[in-house]
């Protein structure tokens, strides 16, 4: 039987350079982010918005520092679940942040197909059934679960191709947004507006979805030419880079239009700021590059996020079942992941969406973090301030969010809060039951007997 060779993971060593790593880690950090968020942070905090993205851009550098050091010390395919793995061994916490982490990754990708739907129909003059969306985010999420059942060559290179496509392009709109607008101007009165603290520390977790995609390149650890040196330039050149996109298309999109303006259209604000600027053209070239931004997206973060669940199930971390299935264990959680993200892209709207999003991700990223402090600090010659000043920056992003959305859509909080109690629950009788791990936390807490 083949089905041996076939359930293994196949990595190439040494197969990314540093650009193409750079170009893999911005290629999935302005995906949808840019694309969608930019109208909810306006919605959250009014003319601040492009603050926020830097408010973000500040606690994504500081969150940044624990994934560079430990994936330096460890470099490898694995990932977030490996590091998790290296700081709480075969337990539920590792379990826990990594299906958090999963989930995230499973919402960005629900959230890249809704952004997709609500782009593709401005070119038909928008949506108001409110139906189509949804079936355009289905259909693209199904396209791209095709195309990656046909193999992971054509992945690569469709994604680097839309991938510099869409820098260029929405650098484009930036330069162009702002230089026809004639100046940077901002003019937001309503100060009442704007003070809110926690408005703002919301519309900033809203921000840091638009960068966390810098942990893609975390995964890509054992692909990566000399790791030691380039995984950390990678990230650090991908973020800079993003600040910059981020920030000159916050002023294009600020310049044309107004609050209102931005807080209406904000499923496809880039599309609606196109107009002023650059009329009918310039709508349909926005919506291109959106399209393309948010397709290229999907392809790449399903392959991502069903590579990341195969490796939580070789690691014994997550129950498996094939239902019948052909294949290797990578396409059936490539099965699993476009079930949810199909379920997801139906019933839930974009702000939703991204409000799971960051929940799950900030909660995991806090655990990523402690983990450095309490039990890597050491192996990976780390400073204990540095993810001591992210940690606490990611519970004032995450408090401020949660506080907004209980004030303005308890729902999707209570929808968090389920959620990880049944992650939480289900993890820890698996782990129970499961005698692998169970073995494993003995042989673990040998040979972990922390320093």
């Amino acid at each position: 039987m083949s089905t041996k060779e076939d359930r293994t993971t196949h990595y190439q060593e040494g197969s990314l350079t540093l650009p193409g790593t750079v170009m893999l880690g911005t290629g999935v950090m302005i995906g949808a982010g840019i694309f969608a968020l930019t109208g909810q942070m306006a919605q959250m905090t009014g003319a601040l918005f492009p603050l926020a993205f830097l408010a973000a851009a500040v606690i994504v550098s500081f969150s940044a520092y624990s994934y560079i050091k430990i994936s330096n010390a460890y470099p490898s395919a694995g990932g977030i679940g490996m590091y998790l793995h290296k700081a709480y061994g075969n337990q539920l916490p590792t379990a826990f942040n990594a299906l958090l982490m999963y989930f995230s990754m499973v919402i960005a990708q629900s959230f890249l197909a809704r952004t997709f739907g609500s782009y593709t129909m401005q070119l038909f003059g928008g949506d108001d059934s409110g139906r189509m969306v949804p079936i355009l985010g289905v259909a693209l999420i199904l396209v791209a679960f095709v195309i990656n059942l046909l193999g992971n060559r054509l992945i690569q290179g469709v994604a680097s191709s839309i991938g510099i496509l869409k820098i260029a392009g929405i650098l484009i709109f930036g330069l162009v947004g702002i230089w026809i607008s004639g100046s940077v101007s901002i003019d937001f009165p309503e100060p009442s507006k704007a003070g809110a603290p926690a408005s703002f520390l919301g519309a900033t977790a809203l921000g840091i979805l638009a960068f966390k995609g810098f942990t893609t390149i975390t995964n890509s650890g054992s692909e990566v030419i000399d790791p030691k040196r380039n995984i950390g330039r990678a990230i650090v050149i991908s973020i800079a880079a993003c600040v910059l996109i981020y920030t000159l298309v916050g002023f294009a999109v600020a310049s044309n239009l107004s609050l209102a303006e931005i807080i209406e259209t904000q499923d496809y604000s880039l599309a609606a700021a196109a107009r002023p600027a650059l009329g009918e053209y310039g709508v349909w070239f926005t919506i291109a590059i959106a399209m393309m931004a948010t397709a290229g997206g999907i392809l790449a973060s399903i392959f991502a996020v069903s590579r990341m669940l195969a490796m939580l199930t070789e690691m014994k971390l997550v129950p498996h079942r094939h239902f019948g299935m052909p294949g290797s264990i990578q396409k059936h959680t490539l099965v699993y992941t476009v079930i949810l993200g199909l379920i997801l892209t139906a019933f839930f709207d974009l702000s939703r969406i991204a409000a799971l999003g960051i929940v799950f991700y900030l909660i995991m990223d806090i655990a990523i973090h402690w983990g450095v402090l309490r039990h890597l600090r050491i192996d990976i010659n780390a400073n204990s301030w540095v993810p001591a000043i992210a940690i606490f920056l990611d519970l004032l992003a995450l408090g401020g969010f949660v506080w907004v959305k209980l004030n303005t859509d308890p729902f999707v909080i209570g929808v968090a809060v389920a959620t990880m109690i049944a992650i939480a629950v289900s993890e820890q009788i698996f782990l129970k039951k499961s005698p692998k791990s169970a073995q494993a936390n003995q042989e673990e807490s040998h040979a972990h007997h922390h320093h």
